[in-house]
């Protein structure tokens, strides 16, 4: 009889993708709750206590440009071009990029390089009453080196040493913004 063929509720497999699917809700419900207690945010807006800033960095042009560019776009200090005016003085005197042999083979070959760049810099005023003590941003990146890949391992030095760059800015807006003027 056609009552005695009908079926009592959904195939096994509609059942088991019914349950992934209330599985992977409930797993992104709790993962949710869980960034929401620990504190996460985004990181927003940075604010200064200065409100504008000189950036002397003369030996540096592309880290002084990236700087400008992070200060710009992400907070509440304007960038002048000169020192006169300017609230506060940064100053960059050099960036050291340096590459020292990590580990070698066998053979005495090189099998690893650790990249390592130095940012130095003074938060200062007109009159030279420092904001932030003299500081030091001190990076390191390592990667394995093959003789056979000498142009890839060359272009991944050149992605590290930027990505290096990025992160020192970053850093250094960071402490900026911890900045204070003194009693």
């Amino acid at each position: 009889m056609w009552w005695s063929e009908a079926k009592a509720g959904p195939s096994p497999a509609a059942r088991g993708d019914i349950v992934r699917f209330a599985w992977r809700t409930a797993g992104a419900a709790a993962l949710l709750t869980m960034l929401a207690g620990c504190g996460f945010h985004l990181r927003g807006q940075a604010t200064y206590t200065f409100s504008s800033i000189f950036i002397n960095a003369s030996k540096t042009p592309i880290f002084q440009s990236e700087l400008t560019r992070a200060l710009e776009g992400g907070g509440n200090a304007k960038v002048l071009q000169s020192a006169e005016g300017a609230q506060v003085i940064l100053d960059v005197p050099g960036i050291v990029d340096d590459k020292q042999v990590l580990s070698l083979t066998t053979s005495g070959s090189v099998q690893e390089y650790e990249l390592v760049m130095r940012v130095t810099f003074r938060l200062h005023d007109a009159s030279g009453i420092d904001w932030l003590p003299p500081g030091e941003i001190v990076l390191r990146r390592a990667y394995t080196f093959n003789d056979s890949e000498v142009l890839a391992r060359g272009i991944e030095e050149q992605r590290l040493l930027r990505e290096m760059q990025n992160d020192a800015v970053a850093q250094l807006v960071r402490r900026l913004q911890a900045a204070r003027k003194p009693a």
